[in-house]
This record gives C-alpha cells, sequence and structure tokens, in this order.
C-alpha cells in the first residue's frame, strides 16, 4: 500500500531545508577530543547529509539553506554541485555569520560524542524573504529539519515554506533533528516542533524527540499513543527510532512495521540516521512496501555507523543491494525484519 502520493510531474524528487555545515571527525580514534591532534573534514549537517544522500541514490535534490560568505561556505556549495545537487537556493549569510563546525569524538565504537560550534551561525540566518514559492512548488516533498526552528529567522522561513508546501501539495518531512545545544528551553521546543508535526505528512523522530515535542500535551506516551496522536493531525507514516533496538514505522491504516539493526562491526555511534532518514524516503518515492523501505533505511545505516565519515560514505543503491544480500547470506533472510 503507498501511504504518501508524490507529484511525479515535478522538476525535483526531494528539498531538505536546514543547515549544511562541516565535520571534523578524527584520525587517531579511540582517543579524547582533547588528545585528537589529526581531524579529516567533511560535509556535515543532517539535512546536508540527507541531500547528499538521496543524491548518491539517485534522486534528483535540491537544497534551502544559507553558508558562510567564505572558503568553508563555499566548500559546503562545490560539494553540493559535485554530487548533482542544486545550489540555487543556498544563500550566503552577508552579515559575517560563521558556517557550523562539528569536532567528533570517537572514543570506541559504542562511545561518541560532539563539540559543536553555533554562535551567529549561518544556516539559522536563512530569511523569510529567501523562501521561493516556485521551487518549493515544483518539489515531491521537502524535508524540514527540526534544528531549523530553533531561532528567527530561520524559523520563520521554514514555516512559510511550509506554508507554501501545503498551498501547493507538496509532501512534508518532518525529520526532528533534535540538539540541545540549539534551543532556550524545552516549551520553545514543545510549540515549535508540534507546529511542523500537525503539519506533514510523515514524522521521523527518536522516543526522546517525540516526548520533547509533545512535551506540551501529554507527560508520559507510549509510541502506540505517540503514534496515534500525530497521526490523528493529519500525519500518513510516523516512524519512531529506539537506536540499537530498532524502529517502528506506523501508518493510517493502524498497522506498524518493525525493523532492528543489521548486524555490523561498529566504527562510531553517529551518523546513521540521516542514511536512514534518506534511504527510507528513498523507498518511499520509489513506492515500496512500508517494511523495505525500513530495511533498506536500516541497511543504511548499518553502512554508515561502519564507516569514518557521514557525507562522505553515503552509498548508491548497488551497494545498499548488495550489503543486505550480504547480510542475509551470512545471518538468515530475515536478519533484520520483525
Amino acid at each position: 500500500m503507498k501511504h504518501l502520493e508524490f507529484d511525479n510531474s515535478r522538476k525535483f524528487d526531494i528539498v531538505p531545508i536546514g543547515r549544511a555545515a562541516i565535520d571534523f571527525n578524527p584520525v587517531d580514534i579511540n582517543r579524547t577530543l582533547a588528545e585528537s591532534t589529526t581531524f579529516k573534514k567533511y560535509l556535515g549537517g543532517s539535512p546536508a547529509n540527507i541531500a547528499v544522500g538521496l543524491a548518491r541514490l539517485g534522486k534528483k535534490v535540491g537544497f534551502v539553506g544559507k553558508v558562510s560568505k567564505d572558503r568553508f561556505g563555499e566548500f559546503i556549495i562545490d560539494y553540493f554541485n559535485k554530487e548533482g545537487i542544486d545550489t540555487s537556493q543556498i544563500y550566503k549569510a552577508e552579515n559575517g555569520e560563521s558556517l557550523g563546525l562539528t569536532f567528533t569524538e570517537i572514543l570506541s565504537p559504542t562511545e561518541s560524542s560532539i563539540l559543536m560550534y553555533r554562535n551567529d551561525i549561518a544556516d539559522l540566518s536563512l530569511a523569510v524573504e529567501e523562501i521561493n514559492e516556485e521551487y518549493i512548488k515544483n518539489v515531491k516533498a521537502i524535508v524540514v529539519s527540526g534544528t531549523a526552528l530553533a531561532k528567527s529567522p530561520s524559523r520563520e522561513a521554514v514555516l512559510k515554506a511550509l506554508e507554501y508546501a501545503k498551498k501547493h501539495n507538496t509532501v512534508v518531512i518532518f525529520d526532528v533533528d533534535y540538539r540541545a545545544y540549539s534551543w532556550l528551553n524545552k516549551d520553545e521546543i514543545a510549540i515549535y516542533y508540534s507546529i511542523v508535526g500537525k503539519s506533514s505528512d510523515l514524522i521521523i523522530g527518536s522516543r526522546e524527540e517525540f516526548d520533547l515535542m509533545q512535551g506540551l500535551m501529554t507527560k508520559e506516551s507510549s509510541d502506540e499513543e505517540t503514534a496515534k496522536r500525530w497521526l490523528a493531525y493529519g500525519n500518513k507514516i510516523v516512524v519512531i527510532k529506539h537506536g540499537k533496538d530498532g524502529s517502528t514505522a506506523y501508518t493510517t491504516d493502524g498497522k506498524k512495521y518493525n525493523i532492528k539493526p543489521f548486524p555490523v562491526k561498529l566504527l562510531k555511534s553517529f551518523g546513521g540516521g540521516d542514511a536512514y532518514a534518506s534511504a527510507f524516503i528513498y523507498g518511499l518515492l520509489e513506492g515500496w512496501d512500508m517494511i523495505d523501505c525500513l530495511e533498506f533505511g536500516s541497511a543504511s545505516a548499518a553502512m554508515l555507523v561502519a564507516s569514518h565519515s557521514c557525507s562522505e560514505a553515503m552509498p548508491t543503491v548497488e551497494e545498499v543491494t548488495e550489503f543486505i544480500r550480504k547480510s542475509k547470506e551470512e545471518h538468515g533472510e530475515m536478519v533484520a525484519r520483525m
């Protein structure tokens, strides 16, 4: 059953909105950030990673955002151009705002952390006048990043894009993408997350992220209660992630579909969520059954947590398909499905 209907006459398949940043991942892993001396630079930021992931999977991708007016901003635009991602709606900050920088710490395969520099940041200076109605009109789906709602003027720009999407029947995918350091308080989080959650068609988030989104509605909810709440607001699919315990997709027909992670030798514990989202969305765009979308997303996520980078390691369709084939050959046909 197809739970989302996409307008195949549109110019672009998908357009994420939000931050594009730079990740500095340590080459000398298994050390603290204070001890690490050598880092490798990658494109980063959840919306940017999702854009790259879908472009690698062969989709026509655009991006709406703002970068710094310097060499780091040029790096982002050049990287997107190399991946075939349309950069016509990426603006350059004119008031000295910096690109977001993330330094990661990989102490062990299961112990990772990040240190982010996001003061006076370029992506959160995206302005309402920089949202192009015609662009949103010509997209099958936009991906709204929750982090883009953290501050003005970015939050108003995102809400304007949301209004245009609803006006032109563009599918709205809400990737909750919670980053604690971006927000002032939990009430603010609940207000802006719930505004988008009530107007989206698909929500992807962790248990913690859904708790934050409905923080002004209820103190505690089960996954089933949470899914029922957001489906009732008009979403067609609600995906709740539980990390190493897998994830579940709930749909409007009352069904739920479970997936667990593929067995893999971890290198790091971050980056899998962006690969999961891009591969899951790819399956939806292809009209696959829900469990196949989840399996594809889970496989892509496993490949990413076994890799040093996020964006650079985003796989192709053939690579994900081969990974699934080998995993089932080794571990059994239903290795990830529950």
